[in-house]
């Protein structure tokens, strides 16, 4: 009876081992399980015990697969079949009377790509979704979150808000974005504001090159401490990829700006106590700048942009707006994060600074999927 059981469970381990995918190894190692996909770098293997396997290219010798596996070569040439190797090459499965000449291979160098038939299916539909998209694919983006509060021989409180939206595709970048700051200070009567400025706007940018896109932008901007009614920034101009890899991108961009800045009436304590008329202004600017965003380790990001809008219409007249962040993700949608930001002008209204500074830090929320 024993015997008998023993070659049951012997028959049907080589039924599973026979229905299985299997992958031969340079040290003669023989993995068996389901081939998922590969980069022509590293080829993953769902296995039955060891769940998924990781497996080095260059350390496989040999495929053979029971179900219809797609190879992409260097070339863009598609295969699909089952697969088996013959003197090192990869061959797709043919009817029995096909000549051995013209059946289809592929040698292990000249593979760019190999997936199973849902892993096809699910590319092919990307690539549909890529080649076609709709303005509500590709949607991705991000909350950020600060507060502060002070209660006791003190009673402060500061809020921050930012948010940003981004569609990315490979020929264009929409992104739509908006921070708010807003500050209190209770502990002596009257209250008294401390801050409270937002900034919000849209910008395009269009690929013409792997490297030179152009640029379109509105901004808008207000700030109650520096009577800043609303200051109103449409440009556009192009820009050029200086470094454009996976985890780093450097860009660089100028053009030109039309801006009005609306400021209103105020007092302004001497002495002499001086009433400040509204004012409002309209200026033609350049605008210069560049962009800096890599990633460093498994969960660190930083983030740089510098403007700068020298005026061409009102010689002397110069603003600028840098800002950076450093984000260390905990989860794929929370990570933390550290936010600095400088807005300068040269021409502040009389008895105000020139450097409005803003850092902050707290929580970040990330949503959608940006890009394919």
């Amino acid at each position: 009876m024993r015997r008998a059981l023993s070659c049951l469970l012997l028959v049907l381990s080589g039924a599973a081992l026979a229905q299985a995918d299997q992958v031969t190894l340079k040290n003669g190692d023989r993995l068996s399980g389901t081939i998922i996909t590969g980069d022509g770098k590293t080829l993953l293997l769902k296995t039955e015990f060891a769940g998924e396997v990781t497996v080095e290219w260059d350390a496989i010798t040999a495929m053979e697969s029971n179900e219809d596996v797609y190879l992409t070569l260097k070339d863009g040439t598609k295969l699909a079949g089952k697969i088996t190797t013959q003197d090192g090459k990869f061959v797709v499965a043919a009817p029995p009377a096909t000549a051995a000449a013209s059946v289809p291979s592929a040698t292990k160098d000249t593979i760019v790509a190999v997936r199973n038939d849902a892993e096809q299916k699910a590319y092919d539909l990307a690539a549909e979704r890529m080649a076609h998209p709709k303005f509500t694919y590709f949607w991705g983006g991000i909350f950020d979150t600060g507060l502060a509060l002070t209660r006791g021989n003190s009673s402060t409180t500061t809020f921050t808000l930012a948010s940003k939206a981004i569609r990315k595709t490979p020929k264009d970048k929409l992104t739509l974005y908006g921070n708010y700051v807003y500050g209190k200070d209770s502990s002596t009567p009257p209250d008294r504001t401390t801050a409270n400025a937002l900034n919000a706007g849209v910008r395009g940018d269009l690929n013409l090159t792997p490297r030179v896109f152009v640029f379109a932008f509105a901004d808008y901007q207000t700030n109650a401490l520096q009577h800043l009614d609303l200051r109103q920034t449409y440009g556009g101009g192009f820009g050029y990829h200086v470094i454009k890899t996976e985890r780093t991108t450097f860009d660089v961009f100028g053009g030109l700006s039309y801006e009005r800045d609306a400021f209103g009436q105020y007092i302004l304590l001497g002495p002499p106590v001086d009433l400040i008329p509204a004012s409002a202004s309209n200026s033609l600017a350049a605008v210069v700048g560049e962009e800096f965003d890599t990633k460093f380790g498994k969960r660190s990001t930083f983030t740089e942009r510098l403007s700068l809008y020298p005026s061409l219409t009102n010689g002397g007249d110069f603003r600028s707006q840098f800002d950076t962040s450093l984000v260390t993700q905990f989860k794929a949608w929370l990570s933390w994060q550290i936010t600095f930001s400088d807005s300068y002008i040269n021409f502040p209204p009389p008895g105000l600074k020139s450097n409005d500074m803003l850092l902050s830090t707290g929580l970040r929320v990330t949503w959608g999927k940006a890009k394919l």
